[in-house]
């Protein structure tokens, strides 16, 4: 199914033109240039406007126009989450007003000390979710497990324009030492945060049906969550109007060591925020096992 790699594009020239139309032009100047980008990719990028099309035509049953008429708007809206992504962290966080719901169950974790286990989804603008976790997590205790796609030129000098989060990462390497890493940081009662709808080729999958059809997700997330004894809590940051966001935390009630049913869990908790956000899927490639065919 996944033909991602991990790997974002773009040119460090590409940044520091981003980054002085925002903080010169504004965030909302800055959203029109989207409307001959996503122009571009609604005509020339194939295999996404394959990919996106049947996520609105097939899965959530919408007409034809009306399928096509959202790929172009998907565009938009993805463009938009990636100025707000770039206007955040060079510093313009003010800007924005943020709403946090369930943030109660994140503040408990940590109070508790015992550890814990996020997993989030690639919908909304879940990369500025560390800028959340930076408010709610004083402490640091807080570690993302992300792939290390950005170039490292254009990551160090988003690093000197930005300023840094209070949270940890962990990169995810070809050496398994990740899992080392994990493991040492729930050992210290930290909580730990996934993606649960990428894999990468060859890694395990286990298979669930998302959107009335099946679907392959990463195996290590569930497996991990299901055999610790910690909480489990779904997480999500979604785009609204008026540059607006909205944190959703909610708790996954699970048995231990029940992978699939975590995962089943999962599942439906990306449904019901999608029902609420259908624009924020974000997944430009062929995710459903029978896109593929």
């Amino acid at each position: 199914m996944s033909q991602w790699d991990g790997k974002s594009k773009g040119t460090l020239l590409g940044y520091k033109i981003f980054v002085f139309c925002i903080k010169k032009l504004g965030i909302k100047a800055a959203y029109s240039v989207l409307i001959f980008v996503a122009f571009y990719y609604f005509l020339f990028e194939k295999k996404s406007n394959q990919a996106t099309f049947y996520y609105f035509r097939n899965r959530l049953q919408y007409s034809y126009l009306k399928a096509k008429i959202m790929v172009y708007r998907s565009y938009f809206t993805f463009g938009q989450t990636l100025i707000d992504k770039t206007a955040i962290s060079a510093g313009l966080r003010n800007k924005f007003t943020y709403e946090f719901d369930g943030v109660d169950l994140l503040h408990q974790l940590l109070a508790e000390k015992k550890g814990g286990v996020l997993i989030s989804a690639h919908v909304g603008n879940f990369e500025i979710a560390e800028h959340f976790f930076g408010e709610i997590d004083l402490d640091c205790q807080i570690n993302l497990v992300t792939s290390d796609g950005e170039h490292s030129v254009i990551k160090e000098y988003l690093e000197r324009v930005t300023k840094k989060p209070s949270v940890k990462f962990i990169i995810v390497k070809d050496d398994l030492s990740h899992i080392f890493e994990i493991n040492k940081a729930l050992s210290e009662n930290e909580l730990i945060c996934f993606t649960g709808d990428r894999y990468f080729e060859g890694s395990k999958i286990m298979t669930e049906t998302l959107l009335g059809e099946e679907a392959h997700f990463p195996a290590g997330p569930f497996l991990i969550a299901s055999r610790l004894k910690v909480p489990v809590v779904f997480v999500y940051v979604m785009k609204e109007p008026n540059l607006h966001y909205h944190l959703y935390a909610r708790m996954a009630n699970v048995k231990q060591r029940d992978e699939k049913g975590l995962l089943k869990a999962y599942v439906e908790s990306v449904e019901s925020i999608l029902e609420k956000y259908p624009l924020q899927w974000f997944n430009y490639f062929l995710f459903w096992n029978k896109s593929e065919k």
